[in-house]
């Protein structure tokens, strides 16, 4: 079954409604400055190679080791969803990775990882349903022809959001 994925804008804000407006004013004044952390999970060859990602697995799920490690904390192995092993073992279809992730998001909520994920599959990539099992191919596939796009080559992602170094 799916049911619709809508972000509302004051999810991350207080509810009193003082601190609520603070939080509003403020973030109108900073919400479109250029990201500035001293952490992240990207790899720096990413935007040097400038290549592009081959599926919303390579993207998404293998390199991000909060998500791999909850799903690997509930019993998931790690060959399931595709995490390379230090002794180059044979890769797992980036499909049936992505689709053992889709059929365990639920583990997610309430987590920053999904915050952050429903946020990029919203703005990023546009998708309108949440992510499960009956939607895992519905994904992939339009991540997939998404990441063929010019705009989607990490460095259009990087100046896409404003981010400096």
């Amino acid at each position: 079954m799916t049911q619709p994925l809508e972000l509302h804008p004051d999810r991350l804000f207080p509810q009193e409604p003082r601190a609520l407006d603070i939080a509003r004013r403020l973030y109108a004044v900073v919400g479109d400055k250029p990201i500035i952390s001293p952490h992240g999970h990207t790899d720096p060859s990413w935007f040097a190679d400038n290549d592009s990602f081959g599926n919303a697995a390579e993207l998404l799920l293998t390199p991000d080791h909060y998500l791999f490690r909850m799903l690997f904390s509930q019993g998931i192995s790690l060959d399931a969803i595709g995490v390379p092993r230090v002794n180059g073992g044979a890769a797992a279809d980036p499909r049936a990775c992505w689709r053992t992730f889709a059929g365990h998001y639920y583990l997610f909520r309430g987590t920053p990882s999904r915050l952050w994920l429903d946020w990029v599959f919203v703005n990023v990539f546009g998708m309108k349903v949440q992510l499960n099992a009956g939607t895992a191919d519905e994904y992939f596939d339009a991540i997939g022809e998404a990441l063929a796009q010019q705009e989607f080559l990490p460095r259009s992602l990087f100046e896409r959001f404003n981010i400096e170094v």
